[in-house]
């Protein structure tokens, strides 16, 4: 129940920090905007202004009476479907081919420009036409409407000639017929035969006046097709959204896409970037965020980047953990492990500031060099040193123990590292531990120095003695995967993350020190075991490699 509210009030702290993390990659945020501004400008300037125009005809049925209230409304007679598809046909579009004066071979290129709608539960027709300038619109418009229409009227007109024909082919005959019976009715003389001939008579009579009926109602026939409702205009201004709106649509939409690859990037991004990833893969709290590290001097001055030292002391300090048993574990997750001297240093220096007994184990024996990297204080040795010998033949840590200057902050103890041959079963050894349980004299911290945890197993042999554990790392460039082996392997062995010092390390002045202090000390060969006696006198002196 508690882990499910706590779940939901870190939801707006983890959109927070996505947010944060998305914005933190401001390359790709302003790069899809500069080319969405771009690409509204092209479109803007590149693409010729439009004009529309429209012409509005209003179809009706051909009629005698069109206010005849009995029977089917003429209207009914309509199909609007096919008369928009008559409207966009070819034979209307050849027809305003000619009335724009062009050929008929354009009549495609003008049905382009040309769209026919029907507004619902209308028998308007919307002819709208759209051309590169306001005149060419207007009499595009106007020239389909009139088109249409008389396309219409000639159809029309067709039908009803055509029928008016068939009829008057139908009456010729019975013309000549009637002409034909009246001859024989002269002639006859019974009265029965004569009765005969004319309901002949009357009866072809019937038929010649029907058929004159139909022919005057067709002669009669209103053929109009309809009429102009609204006639075509010049546009004042151009159809589209303005070279402005073009412009602020396209810097809208590039800004999405850039913030849409900065999700992407985060998303696919493996680096923790943020202090919220590194916590949050450490299962720990960030102690502090340093700005550059120097690599020369190791011990901070006044100033600001001591201030941030001093602050991650005293969180530890208060830390139960940390207070219990004093001693601390000082390492990066890869790399050269140079920032984690700086910060094991500096930390030592603030111990000792605060009136502890501090030292700093350097458990770094595959690259030792902090002797010759600190300013060297004669003085007294502590207690717990008293009983371990000082001569240059014991193997570390027994050998020599020196005492750092650090200034304003006084002075504290240092055991320098160096190579030896069997670095585990050095590490692991009672000496080592003896040393390390220093930290139970009362008012007393050991601050131990270790090699990067994911390129050697060191740390991990110290983890179990030592407990709790600061990692240093640059957020930019650790994975939070490499963050989260760490924990599982620190809890594994026994130990506690006590938290996490950011820094951003200029790494590649740090690699090339490393090269060329790896150059000062003969590299071991398995026929030459490497001891003490193999390095000479003055390089143990001065504490290089």
């Amino acid at each position: 129940m508690n882990e499910d509210i706590r779940g939901r009030e870190d939801e707006p702290e983890l959109l927070r920090d996505q947010v944060q993390q998305v914005l933190r990659h401001r390359v790709l945020v302003a790069g899809g905007l500069v080319a969405g501004l771009l690409a509204g400008a092209w479109f803007a300037y590149g693409s010729a202004p439009t004009y529309e125009s429209s012409s509005e005809v209003l179809v009706r049925a051909a009629t005698i009476n069109p206010y005849a209230t009995n029977g089917v409304s003429v209207d009914k007679q309509i199909n609007i479907g096919s008369e928009r598809q008559t409207a966009a046909g070819n034979a209307v579009a050849e027809r305003a081919a000619e009335k724009l004066g062009r050929s008929t071979d354009d009549a495609g290129d003008l049905q382009g420009h040309l769209q026919v709608t029907n507004p619902p539960d209308t028998l308007v027709l919307k002819f709208n036409y759209v051309a590169a300038n306001a005149r060419d619109a207007a009499k595009g418009a106007e020239a389909f409407a009139q088109a249409y229409l008389d396309y219409r009227e000639t159809q029309t007109t067709g039908t009803v000639t055509n029928m008016i024909a068939g009829y008057k082919k139908q009456l010729d005959p019975l013309a000549k017929q009637r002409e034909d019976l009246l001859d024989q009715i002269n002639q006859l003389e019974g009265d029965t035969e004569k009765s005969t001939a004319l309901a002949a008579q009357a009866n072809l009579l019937s038929q010649i006046s029907e058929l004159t009926n139909d022919i005057s109602e067709l002669q009669a026939l209103d053929t109009t097709p309809g009429y102009i409702t609204v006639k075509a205009e010049e546009p004042v201004k151009a159809e589209g959204l303005g070279t402005p709106m073009l412009i602020a649509l396209g810097g809208v939409v590039g800004l999405a896409l850039g913030l849409l690859g900065a999700w992407l990037r985060m998303v696919f991004d493996p680096a923790a970037r943020s202090a919220d990833s590194v916590s949050r893969a450490l299962r720990a709290p960030v102690l502090g965020s340093l700005p550059r590290v120097p690599e020369e001097p190791l011990l901070a001055a006044d100033g600001a980047l001591a201030e941030q030292y001093r602050s991650v002391a005293f969180r530890l300090a208060y830390d139960r953990h940390f207070a219990d048993r004093r001693r601390l574990l000082v390492v990066e997750p890869g790399g050269e492990g140079a920032t984690a001297a700086v910060v094991a240093v500096n930390l030592t220096a603030c111990f000792a500031e605060t009136g502890m007994s501090a030292l700093l184990v350097e458990a770094d024996l595959r690259h030792p060099g902090l002797a010759r990297r600190l300013p060297e204080a004669p003085g007294v040795r502590p207690g717990w040193a008293a009983g371990e010998a000082v001569a240059d033949g014991v193997p570390w840590p027994g050998g020599r123990h020196i005492t750092v200057d650090a200034g304003e902050s006084g002075t504290f103890e240092l055991v320098p590292g160096t190579r030896v041959p069997h670095v585990s079963r050095t590490l692991t050894s009672a000496a080592t531990t003896r040393l390390i349980d220093q930290a139970d004299a009362p008012n007393t911290t050991v601050v131990v120095l270790a090699p990067p945890v994911l390129s050697y197993a060191d740390a991990l042999a110290l983890v179990d003695r030592v407990d709790g554990v600061v990692v240093v790392c640059d957020p930019r460039t650790v994975a939070r995967t490499a963050l989260e082996r760490i924990r599982e392997l620190i809890d594994g062995a026994g130990g506690q993350v006590l938290g996490a010092v950011l820094h951003q390390a200029p790494r590649r002045r740090t690699v090339r020190r490393r090269v060329e202090g790896a150059a000062l000390i003969p590299t071991p060969t398995p026929t030459t075991p490497l001891t003490t006696e193999s390095v000479p006198r003055d390089t143990l002196s001065s504490g290089s490699r």
